[in-house]
Parts: C-alpha cells; structure tokens; sequence
C-alpha cells in the first residue's frame, strides 16, 4: 500500500477518538514525523480502549506471538497504552493528544526523531489546542502552594486543595521530563526554557505505565515533595489532574512553555489551567514594590500601582487584577516582605468527580460549542 493512503487511513482513525486531528496545512507533516508508515499502518484500527491480546490477534488475524512484541515495542514509544492486570495485558491506541504533547517527549530524548517532532508538533499546535477554545473544564487545575495560604485559608484548605494530601493518597511516584519544555526546547525556533525539565510528576496506574515502557523514572513520595518545593522556588506553578478521584498528574508549569499557558497568551482563550478555590491577598503598607511578584506571575495579573497605603518610598504596591488570578501561590513563594497571600474565594468549585465526569464536561462544551456556532451561521 502507498504511503499516502497509509497515511490517509491513519488520520481518518485517528479522528475519532476524542481529540481528533483537525485539518490544516501542519497536520500531515506532524502525523509524518511521529509515525513511521509501518507504525501508521499497525495502528490504524487499534482500539482507544484496553483490549486483551488474544482478542486483538483474532480480530486481526495474527499471531499473539507476534502482535505482542510489536505492541510491546510501540508502548515503548508511548504510542500505545499497556496494562498489565490480573487478568493479563491489555492494550490501547494513544490519542495524538496524549502522544504529542505527553509520550513523545516524557523520556526526554534528544534523538532525530525527537527533533523532527518537536518543530512540526509547535507549527500545528494553534490549530491543534484550539479544540480547548471556550471550554470551561480545563485538563489541569492550580494546586495552591502550600506556604503561600494564609493562616486564615489554612483551616479551610479542601483535602483535594493540600499538596500534602494529595501526595499521602499516592502509593506509586513517577518523573519525567516536562513535554511541554522539551518541545519547545528541542524547536529551533523557539527560545529555550532555563527551568528545570525532569519536574512532571504523575502517580498510579499512569506512573507504571512510564516506568514499565521507560519514558520516566519511579521516585519516592519523599522525592516528590523536593520536586514540587525546587519547582515552587523556581516558579513553576503546580498543576494538578483536574478531577477529585484518580489523580495521576502533577505538572510544574512556566508561562513560556506550558500548553495551558500557550492557550491564554497566545491562543487568546478566556483561560489557562483552571483557578484554585484561592485568590490573592495583597498588603500594600508593607509592600516594598520591588516587583519580584510581578515577574514571577504566569498570568501577568500583577502590576506596580501607586497606592495610599503604600510606605515605601516609591509609593507603589502590587495591584491585582482578580479576575485573572488563578491561586497558584507563586507570587507569594518568594515575597520579601511577605506582603502576598492566598486567602479562599467567597465561592467554592469543586472539579468534577473523576475523569469519566470530566471527559463528560468536556463534551457537553463542545456540544454547546457547535450548537452556537451553529446559530450563528444560521443567521
């Protein structure tokens, strides 16, 4: 079979899965240089759900002692999900989502493969993340650094809301390098990101799944309490799976290279990562108005304002714009005069339950999504 109709099969499977490959002049060459034809070929018709071996064997014709090392081989590569159970292994076709700005680039490699992804992956991203554009749920939520709530919010932080908490419910620890960071750093026409990359921490079922295919290392809970404090120093702002049951996913995110991030800046959508259930409390009588915190603020929502209250000798203090605030607790990290504080919003919203409740969320928001746009042309 030619390449082009490999290639033309591939997509059109590919399109239906949750995310889909939206049509635009960069896809091709993204789908091109993160699938081999022979790889393309292979997984063209793979379930997006787990399915034993035999049974993909039978359905294909195959021998299962050689469709499981092929598979084998392709989880490897993160291109294909394993799980390995009590009732044996199963195996799932990973969306180009999860492989693209997930897999590809966990393991950190610096190969030709690598660099031929990474430009062609950024050139296809506007066009790609812009299926996020106007959805309310967001893939990560801030988790609010643990010494920047005020002693106030303290005694009312949400188990869900307590990085501590959340690492005591994890039984299994993962790192691996951050896509997102990578990416960029390995694109030539990108800048590159002087922020720490081996910082994305992931847990559970997830996390055996990188250690058994080698895109990440295990680490202890201890090493991950460290990872996420050097991420705070650094600035990196913690983001947490956006769901209450199953989390599987820490990220330390910069302004300048994460996906979410991207969406707000560049993208223009109405938001980044979803906010915490906290919002930024400022002093202005103590402020010194150096400006660390203006810098260090991923959503540009701090700035030097003069202000009554003020007592240094610029007459200047942080001003906030609340709207844009998500509660990450960066700022405040490595405020001075200790000035800044992350204190509970008068509202309180919770994420969804699990992941099943998010992915329902999500497309209820593309469905009202297309029914506006569908007005709209109607007009």
């Amino acid at each position: 079979m030619m390449e082009e109709a490999i290639y033309a099969r591939f997509v059109s499977w590919m399109k239906k899965t949750w995310w889909g490959l939206p049509e635009a002049l960069e896809m091709l060459p993204a789908v091109r240089a993160g699938y081999t034809p022979e790889e393309a070929r292979v997984l063209t018709g793979l379930p997006f759900s787990p399915k034993p071996l035999q049974e993909l064997a039978e359905a294909r014709g195959a021998d299962p002692a050689e469709l499981g090392p092929g598979l084998d081989g392709l989880a490897r590569k993160g291109l294909v999900f394993r799980l390995e159970g009590k009732s044996g292994v199963r195996y799932s076709l990973n969306d180009t989502f999860f492989v693209w700005l997930r897999t590809a680039f966990w393991p950190g490699c610096d190969d030709d493969r690598s660099r031929g992804l990474a430009p062609r992956v950024n050139a296809y991203f506007p066009v790609f993340f812009d299926q996020y554009r106007g959805v309310e749920s967001r893939g990560l939520r801030a988790l609010p650094i643990e010494e920047a709530i005020s002693d106030d919010g303290g005694k009312q932080v949400l188990p869900y809301e307590d990085v501590a908490k959340v690492l005591e419910a994890q039984e299994y620890f993962c790192v691996t390098v951050c896509p997102c960071r990578h990416r960029k750093n390995l694109d030539p026409e990108t800048p590159n990101c002087t922020h720490t990359t081996e910082n994305c921490l992931h847990f559970g079922g997830l996390a055996r799944y990188i250690v058994e295919n080698g895109l990440g290392r295990e680490i202890t809970r201890e090493d991950a309490r460290r990872i996420l404090g050097e991420a705070a120093d650094e600035g990196l702002v913690h983001g947490v799976s956006n769901w209450l049951e199953g989390v599987d996913t820490i990220c330390n995110c910069c302004k300048c290279c994460c996906m979410w991030f991207e969406s707000f800046h560049v993208l223009k959508h109405h938001r980044s990562m979803d906010a915490s259930n906290y919002v930024l409390r400022a002093d202005p009588s103590t402020c010194k108005a150096c400006g660390l915190c203006v810098k260090r603020c991923p959503m540009e929502a701090l700035t030097l304002e003069g202000s009554a209250a003020a007592t240094n000798k610029k007459g200047l203090a942080a001003s906030l714009r609340e709207d844009l605030c998500i509660g990450c607790g960066v700022c405040a990290r490595k405020c001075p005069t200790k000035s800044l504080s992350l204190v509970r919003r008068d509202v309180t919203t919770d994420p969804p339950r699990d992941a099943r409740e998010y992915s329902n969320r999500y497309f209820r928001d593309r469905q009202r999504l297309a029914g506006q746009a569908g007005k709209e042309e109607g007009r």
